[in-house]
Protein backbone atom coordinates (compact mmCIF):
# COMPACT_ATOMS: atom_id res chain seq x y z
CA UNK A 1 0.00 0.00 0.00
CA UNK A 2 1.47 3.30 -1.05
CA UNK A 3 0.66 6.50 0.68
CA UNK A 4 0.41 9.84 -1.08
CA UNK A 5 1.83 12.89 0.69
CA UNK A 6 2.51 16.50 -0.11
CA UNK A 7 6.20 15.73 -0.56
CA UNK A 8 5.70 12.58 -2.69
CA UNK A 9 6.86 14.28 -5.89
CA UNK A 10 10.33 13.18 -7.03
CA UNK A 11 11.13 16.89 -7.47
CA UNK A 12 11.09 17.48 -3.69
CA UNK A 13 14.48 16.24 -2.50
CA UNK A 14 15.53 16.20 1.14
CA UNK A 15 12.14 17.09 2.66
CA UNK A 16 11.77 13.84 4.66
CA UNK A 17 12.39 15.50 8.04
CA UNK A 18 9.89 18.28 7.30
CA UNK A 19 7.23 15.75 6.34
CA UNK A 20 7.74 13.87 9.62
CA UNK A 21 7.54 17.13 11.58
CA UNK A 22 4.26 18.08 9.92
CA UNK A 23 2.78 14.65 10.65
CA UNK A 24 3.87 14.87 14.31
CA UNK A 25 2.40 18.36 14.69
CA UNK A 26 -0.91 17.30 13.17
CA UNK A 27 -1.23 14.50 15.74
CA UNK A 28 -0.18 16.64 18.74
CA UNK A 29 -2.70 19.47 18.39
CA UNK A 30 -5.18 19.26 21.28
CA UNK A 31 -6.36 22.89 21.20
CA UNK A 32 -4.98 23.92 24.59
CA UNK A 33 -4.07 26.62 25.22
CA UNK A 34 -5.83 28.75 22.61
CA UNK A 35 -3.67 31.08 20.53
CA UNK A 36 -3.74 33.74 17.81
CA UNK A 37 -1.26 34.43 15.05
CA UNK A 38 -1.33 37.92 13.59
CA UNK A 39 0.60 39.79 10.94
CA UNK A 40 1.99 43.09 12.17
CA UNK A 41 2.38 45.96 9.72
CA UNK A 42 5.89 45.97 8.24
CA UNK A 43 8.29 48.59 9.45
CA UNK A 44 10.05 51.09 7.19
CA UNK A 45 12.56 48.44 6.08
CA UNK A 46 9.85 46.14 4.72
CA UNK A 47 10.55 43.41 7.28
CA UNK A 48 7.54 41.16 7.83
CA UNK A 49 6.64 40.57 11.47
CA UNK A 50 4.29 38.04 13.04
CA UNK A 51 3.03 37.76 16.61
CA UNK A 52 1.86 34.58 18.32
CA UNK A 53 -0.34 35.30 21.35
CA UNK A 54 -1.18 32.43 23.71
CA UNK A 55 -3.74 32.54 26.54
CA UNK A 56 -1.77 31.47 29.62
CA UNK A 57 -3.97 32.73 32.45
CA UNK A 58 -2.77 31.40 35.80
CA UNK A 59 0.83 30.83 34.67
CA UNK A 60 3.62 32.88 36.21
CA UNK A 61 6.66 33.96 34.18
CA UNK A 62 8.86 31.31 35.80
CA UNK A 63 6.37 28.57 34.83
CA UNK A 64 6.66 29.43 31.11
CA UNK A 65 9.49 28.48 28.78
CA UNK A 66 10.04 29.71 25.22
CA UNK A 67 12.83 28.03 23.22
CA UNK A 68 13.92 27.67 19.62
CA UNK A 69 15.27 24.25 18.71
CA UNK A 70 16.46 23.90 15.13
CA UNK A 71 13.48 25.21 13.12
CA UNK A 72 10.87 24.81 15.86
CA UNK A 73 9.53 27.37 18.32
CA UNK A 74 8.58 25.45 21.47
CA UNK A 75 6.43 27.08 24.15
CA UNK A 76 5.91 25.14 27.40
CA UNK A 77 3.90 25.84 30.51
CA UNK A 78 4.38 23.90 33.75
CA UNK A 79 2.34 24.81 36.80
CA UNK A 80 3.40 23.48 40.17
CA UNK A 81 0.75 22.05 42.48
CA UNK A 82 0.56 23.74 45.88
CA UNK A 83 0.10 20.79 48.29
CA UNK A 84 -1.07 22.73 51.36
CA UNK A 85 -4.24 24.14 49.74
CA UNK A 86 -7.60 22.77 50.85
CA UNK A 87 -10.06 23.28 47.98
CA UNK A 88 -13.81 23.21 48.65
CA UNK A 89 -14.33 23.18 44.89
CA UNK A 90 -11.69 22.92 42.21
CA UNK A 91 -12.70 24.05 38.72
CA UNK A 92 -9.30 25.34 37.58
CA UNK A 93 -6.83 22.55 36.98
CA UNK A 94 -3.07 23.05 37.10
CA UNK A 95 -2.53 21.92 33.53
CA UNK A 96 0.72 21.67 31.62
CA UNK A 97 1.09 22.33 27.92
CA UNK A 98 3.50 22.36 25.05
CA UNK A 99 2.88 24.20 21.77
CA UNK A 100 5.22 23.71 18.83
CA UNK A 101 5.38 25.99 15.80
CA UNK A 102 7.56 25.14 12.81
CA UNK A 103 9.54 28.15 11.63
CA UNK A 104 10.52 28.69 8.01
CA UNK A 105 14.18 29.15 7.19
CA UNK A 106 15.33 32.62 8.16
CA UNK A 107 12.56 33.25 10.72
CA UNK A 108 13.87 34.80 13.92
CA UNK A 109 12.31 35.24 17.35
CA UNK A 110 12.36 38.93 18.22
CA UNK A 111 11.26 38.55 21.85
CA UNK A 112 8.51 37.42 24.20
CA UNK A 113 6.35 39.24 26.73
CA UNK A 114 3.73 38.31 29.33
CA UNK A 115 0.88 40.73 30.04
CA UNK A 116 -2.63 40.22 31.46
CA UNK A 117 -2.47 36.43 31.08
CA UNK A 118 -1.35 36.58 27.45
CA UNK A 119 2.09 35.45 26.29
CA UNK A 120 3.17 37.20 23.08
CA UNK A 121 6.07 35.97 20.97
CA UNK A 122 7.24 38.22 18.14
CA UNK A 123 8.71 36.70 15.00
CA UNK A 124 10.67 38.48 12.29
CA UNK A 125 11.00 37.30 8.72
CA UNK A 126 13.78 39.30 7.06
CA UNK A 127 13.78 39.49 3.27
CA UNK A 128 15.90 36.55 2.11
CA UNK A 129 18.98 37.24 0.07
CA UNK A 130 18.68 36.13 -3.52
CA UNK A 131 21.61 33.89 -4.31
CA UNK A 132 22.64 32.49 -7.65
CA UNK A 133 25.60 30.15 -7.79
CA UNK A 134 27.17 28.82 -10.96
CA UNK A 135 28.01 25.11 -10.83
CA UNK A 136 30.95 24.03 -12.95
CA UNK A 137 30.47 20.88 -15.01
CA UNK A 138 33.41 18.51 -15.09
CA UNK A 139 33.98 16.45 -18.22
CA UNK A 140 35.54 12.98 -18.03
CA UNK A 141 37.74 11.74 -20.89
Amino acid sequence: MSRSTTFASPLFLGFDAMEKTIERLAKANDGYPPYNIERIAPDGRGVERLRITIAVAGFAEEELDVTVEENQLIIRGRQVEVPDRDYLYRGIAARQFQRVFVLADGMQVGGAGLRNGLLSVDLIRPEPERMVRKINISVSQ
